[in-house]
């Protein structure tokens, strides 16, 4: 589907841009830099380790691999995936974090011998939230995420604020939640600490010290967001140092190129029909970079006062530099 002039919105493709960046931090790192970079709808997916080993495979083993993180996090199991896949091609890996590295994403950083932050870089708690099917709806109709921490403070307000020793808060709290939606939270949050020290262990052998970190960052924080800076991450054990200046502002300045590729190129045809291009996750190195896009049609169904997806060619892409060419292939990932 096209607009009145035959064209649908596409968003920027800056390969050249950022090779250009990327070959100069290879230089000052004195190493190989694999960069990861989510737009705000964007989250860390299974896809991703099959992404990342389309660049793996063509950079080979390192002794070590700086990894540029850029995410407000998705999924802890993919992670603990990519980590893994990671540490099978070099002996050590550094992230690099400028920016926002949040959840999902601290957990990759966990998987790190070393965290250098930039001055505007933090992390946070990796206390898990679910969106379950049995989950709770909001006004728009959509399943809302609900987390543990939140539900044993509720239960936590209701006994110290009760009046009646015998009430059950449990049976207010079903009456929104249901019973099977807390059961899994419950096991999400068991997970998610499992999770952590297993990431940990790749370089940290004391298990105390890694239940001791595991822990902190499941249980400490008041909030899911809480940033976690510089200081607050040495503070918790792990091993962060400042990020040279000149690394962050290249890195910066590659964000920028990202987010920028990852804008929101929408073609409206008229009240009830768009056309969105949106790039969401983006993993690149030396000479390939390989990215999902959101390619697909909207309608709007004004009886159900919803939009939905027609035509939905969404994809794995990649870009790769073969000579003097930039050969562009689909990557088909299911």
């Amino acid at each position: 589907m096209t607009d009145k002039n035959g064209k649908v919105k596409l968003p920027p493709i800056l390969f050249d841009k950022t090779q250009a960046i990327i070959k100069q931090l290879n230089g000052l790192l004195g190493g190989t830099l694999v960069t990861y970079f989510n737009n705000p709808r964007g989250s860390i997916c299974h896809d991703d380790v099959v992404a990342l080993y389309e660049l793996l495979e063509k950079l080979g083993r390192s002794e070590t691999l700086y990894l540029f993180i850029k995410s407000s996090g998705g999924n802890g199991q993919s992670s603990l995936r990519l980590v893994n896949l990671l540490r099978q091609y070099c002996d050590r890996v550094v992230a690099l974090v400028p920016l926002e590295c949040a959840s999902a994403a601290t957990m990759i950083a966990l998987g790190a011998n070393e965290i250098k932050m930039g001055p505007m870089a933090y992390l946070t708690p990796v206390d898990t939230s679910l969106t379950h099917a049995l989950s709770p709806i909001d006004r728009d109709n959509d399943r809302v995420s609900v987390s543990l921490d939140e539900l044993n403070r509720v239960v936590k307000l209701w006994q110290a604020q009760r009046s009646d020793s015998n009430e059950n808060p449990y049976q207010q709290l079903f009456q929104h939640v249901h019973p099977l939606v807390i059961g899994a939270v419950d096991r999400a949050e068991s997970l998610s600490i499992m999770l952590c020290k297993e990431l940990l262990a790749y370089h940290i052998a004391d298990e105390k010290e890694a239940d001791r970190i595991a822990g902190a960052l499941n249980a400490k924080y008041p909030s899911h967001g809480y940033p976690i800076l510089f200081r607050e991450a040495q503070r918790i054990g792990l091993k962060a140092n400042l990020l040279a200046s000149e690394i962050n502002t290249l890195l910066l300045e590659l964000n920028e190129l990202y987010s920028e590729m990852g804008q929101r190129a929408t073609t409206d045809f008229d009240d009830t029909h768009a056309h969105s291009n949106e790039i969401l996750n983006i993993w690149e190195s030396t000479g390939v970079q390989v990215f999902y896009q959101q390619d697909k049609d909207w309608f709007y169904r004004t009886e159900e006062r919803r939009w939905i997806t027609l035509n939905d060619n969404s994809s794995w892409r990649r870009f790769e530099q073969v000579g003097n060419k930039v050969e562009k292939s689909t990557l088909h990932i299911a």
